[in-house]
């Protein structure tokens, strides 16, 4: 096993009972609050920089715009339960408790479509016995919840998610990415049913001329037009862009104010949404169903565990240059805290969110365009343009920034600005970060090798190395995975879904280097982080099954042929 340097924290190496995870609890959050402790000091002093006021920006409206499309959708499904103000609050909650004593601040912490899912299913479930329930027996869940994250943070268990590799983190996203364009949809959808066509065609136009808008002004970020500060201002500003512009377009003057486009809804500053007190009366629930919300508890931990850890994992993937360690039992541990918190109170619980804390990471790294000049066989210059990522602005005050931006927004003025975006646009939102979980992914790469046609290929491309029904073969595995959890989500046994997530894991570990060769493998899927300092607190870096010393790398395995 691979860890790094003179680093402590290892149950690879040692013997005896000290080999024992739950023997030795709490020794992971020791050792993560004491590697990162020396660098509280500079994750304040770093942030003097212009790349964390854009990557503030940027990152507010990544992380409020999805989080108020998910509580339409909550609003929608529970009657009306879960509004504007619950929303601000639990990613308030988040951001200023990770911002400020969390390990790895720039996991981006709050609401997504997978606990909104999750809530509206109990919902269904309950308003089948008794809809008054609803308020205390999802206080119970996340208490439950709160104390399994304990249980699994002392006991050192998050150590298993350095066994993530690409195969389960790539289908994971995938599958986050379908689930936000499903929800996209059904709240168009709704537009039509509600209102009317008119208003329902309007709002397909907003939602989808907001998602290209979103999409362009990123493009002509990451590319070669205009000058380096031009595109740079577009695409860092892409989402406050789309989103003013397509307000204002909903509130135009003529026939485009006639169709009456609905608007989010508005409510009293700091305040639930429906008639009640932030503390729910949890202890007035007949013991019965403090013991049904047990297991649904454990079934919400293995949710977070999972989510929570992978967005944490990606927002330190390999690709981003990282110098500062990592956190990961320690910040499991306070996301019990916080879902414990957020349960008494009744508002949707925060846990990390998958497709927008890489942008966090992302908007803090330091890019460099260089030019590369490439010589043709005739002798002419072919100019491209290579993009390097330097460096990361590694520090917590952006994060702790937008909590401050999130409180401002629960205030009246802010509330009555926030009435006038359409629900429409919330949509579009649905697309934009569905789409981004699609596009960039791992699968969608080698599904658009299959279908390339075979001469413009680069020579050193190395799924050339792989016969094409293999990665086809390798794809169905991914996929197979993908519309289960996806199938299973859209039914009342949806609650289920964490299990198949997680299954992907052994999966990966004991199922497909039986059917693959250790070449197959170690071209088509890696660790999803192999950064010493990011795995130092998960133990050090896992033995991959195809990097055993005894397997020779052109042995054919059972499935080759």
């Amino acid at each position: 096993m691979e860890t790094v340097k003179d680093d402590p924290y290892d149950f690879d190496n040692q013997r005896g009972w000290r080999s024992y995870r739950v023997l030795r609890p709490g020794w992971g959050m020791y050792h993560d609050v004491k590697r990162r402790l020396p660098y509280y000091q500079s994750d304040i002093t770093d942030a003097w920089t212009y790349r964390t006021f854009a990557g503030t920006v940027r990152i507010y409206f990544v992380n409020l715009l999805p989080a108020l499309a998910f509580v339409i959708d909550m609003n929608r499904r529970t009657g009306g339960f879960y509004g504007v103000n619950e929303a601000l609050f639990s990613s308030a909650l988040a951001c200023m408790v990770f911002s400020t004593i969390g390990a790895q601040p720039l996991t981006v912490v709050g609401i997504t479509g997978l606990i909104s899912l999750f809530n509206y299913t109990i919902f269904d479930i309950i308003k089948r016995h008794d809809v008054a329930l609803y308020p205390q027996f999802m206080t119970w869940v996340a208490i439950w919840a709160a104390i399994f994250h304990w249980i699994f943070a002392i006991c050192n268990f998050c150590d298993y998610m350095r066994y993530v590799t690409d195969f389960s983190s790539q289908s994971f996203g995938a599958y986050v990415g379908i689930i936000y364009c499903i929800k996209g949809v059904e709240l168009l959808i709704g537009e039509f049913e509600s209102y009317g066509p008119s208003d329902g065609f309007m709002s397909v136009v907003i939602a989808l001329m907001f998602f290209f808008t979103v999409y362009v002004l990123e493009m002509v970020g990451n590319g070669i037009w205009f000058r380096p500060g031009v595109r740079g201002f577009l695409g860092e500003y892409a989402y406050p862009i789309a989103t003013i512009f397509w307000t204002g377009f909903a509130h135009f003057p003529g026939q485009l104010r006639a169709t009456n486009v609905s608007k989010l809804p508005h409510t009293r500053a700091f305040y639930p949404t429906v008639d009640r007190s932030w503390l729910i009366d949890f202890w007035n629930l007949e013991v019965k169903w403090i013991f049904v919300a047990l297991p649904i508890g454990f079934l919400l931990m293995l949710l977070f565990y999972y989510d929570h850890n992978q967005s944490s994992v990606t927002a330190q993937a390999r690709h981003f240059p990282l110098k500062k360690p990592g956190g990961f039992h320690w910040d499991f541990f306070l996301l019990g805290c916080t879902s414990f918190i957020a349960g008494i109170i009744d508002i949707p619980l925060p846990n990390g969110l998958v497709p927008q804390a890489p942008v966090h990471t992302d908007s803090l790294t330091v890019y460099k365009s260089k030019l590369k000049i490439i010589k043709s066989e005739d002798g002419q210059e072919i100019h491209q343009q290579e993009i390097v990522a330097e460096s990361v602005v590694e520090q917590r005050v952006s994060h702790f920034l937008m909590g401050l931006t999130i409180i401002g927004t629960m205030t009246g003025p802010l509330l009555v600005v926030l009435n006038l975006i359409p629900r429409a646009l919330f949509g579009g939102v649905f697309f934009v970060v569905g789409w981004g979980g699609l596009e960039g992914n791992g699968i969608m790469a080698k599904i658009l090798h299959l279908i390339r046609e075979p001469r413009f290929a680069q020579p050193d491309e190395l799924l050339l190395q792989i016969p094409k029904k293999r990665i086809l073969f390798y794809l169905f595995w991914q996929v197979f995975g993908i519309t289960a959890t996806v199938g299973v989500s859209q039914t009342i046994a949806g609650i289920g879904f964490p299990i198949l997530i997680i299954a992907l894991i052994p999966l990966r570990w004991k199922i497909l280097p039986m059917v693959f060769t250790a070449k197959e493998l170690r071209i088509m899927d890696a660790p999803t982080a192999d950064n010493e300092v990011v795995l130092a607190s998960l133990g050090g870096k896992p033995r991959m099954p195809e990097d055993k010393s005894d397997e020779d790398i052109n042995t054919k395995s059972p499935g080759t042929n």
